[in-house]
């Protein structure tokens, strides 16, 4: 049995816990949710006018299109008004309790729906338009090789203070070295980078939060998935001497 071979045995079964890992997680969260999100949905209601939750198009693994579920922060019709799909912290278009969700992340919850049908899953590349991926070049489009995920890499790296360039280079790198390891480090921190530090909620130059940069490395959360991904690194070296094909990663 080749060294390869073993590997792509090991890729498989670690996908297959992966999805299991969405199932349970995301079913016992959805329960343990109802309460709040429909209090979430009276609030949304009664702070404007439309429905609870955005729908959009979006692109999920290999190209597969799929209708995302987020609480709604912005008027109704907010994409034909303003700069279109593009926000800024002082976007008239965001509702009193859009900032508080948008601030938390809370508004990208309902997309446990997603993760428990299959559509998403809890950690991967954050989804995209079509108009974005139309524009791929053939490597980009390796970012389609995993399922979108509510939490990622990129969160972790800056969210949206990041170029689109360093957010696809970020989800390659994800895809290239992923191991369940790796998810379990993106999920423990997650918590930490969205509730407590909130940096890169907006892009750069769209109110005070998008400018703030990403912290040097120092605290914990940071430090467990650098490890992580410095042990993925070694490894992967440690599996080129021994195939024969070492070199820059």
């Amino acid at each position: 049995m080749s060294f390869r071979f073993l590997e792509a045995t090991v890729r498989r079964v670690q996908m297959i816990l992966k999805r299991v890992m969405d199932v349970v997680i995301s079913a016992i969260m959805l329960l343990l949710l109802l309460i709040p999100f429909a209090a979430i949905s009276l609030a949304i209601k009664l702070d404007s006018k439309g429905p609870v939750f955005f729908r959009q198009e979006r692109v999920g693994k290999d190209g597969k299109v799929f209708r995302i579920w987020k609480f709604r922060t912005m008027l109704e019709g907010a994409e034909d008004l303003g700069t279109g799909i593009k926000t800024s912290q002082d976007d008239f278009r965001i509702t009193s309790i859009g900032h508080w969700l948008r601030l938390y992340g809370i508004d990208e919850l309902p997309q446990l729906l997603s993760v428990f049908k299959g559509e998403m899953s809890l950690v991967g590349p954050r989804p995209t338009v079509p108009a974005q991926v139309e524009t791929y070049t053939s490597h980009q489009r390796l970012r389609l090789q995993m399922k979108p995920g509510i939490t990622g890499l990129t969160i972790l790296r800056g969210r949206n203070s990041l170029t689109w360039p360093a957010r696809i280079r970020i989800d390659l790198e994800y895809i290239e070295r992923w191991s369940l390891l790796l998810d379990f480090g993106i999920l423990a921190c997650t918590p930490w980078f969205v509730l407590v530090r909130r940096e890169g909620v907006y892009r750069p130059g769209e109110g005070s939060n998008g400018n703030t940069a990403v912290e040097p490395i120092g605290d914990a959360c940071d430090e467990r998935v650098n490890s992580t991904e410095g042990a993925l690194r070694n490894k992967a070296l440690q599996e080129d001497d021994r195939s024969g094909h070492g070199g820059p990663l």
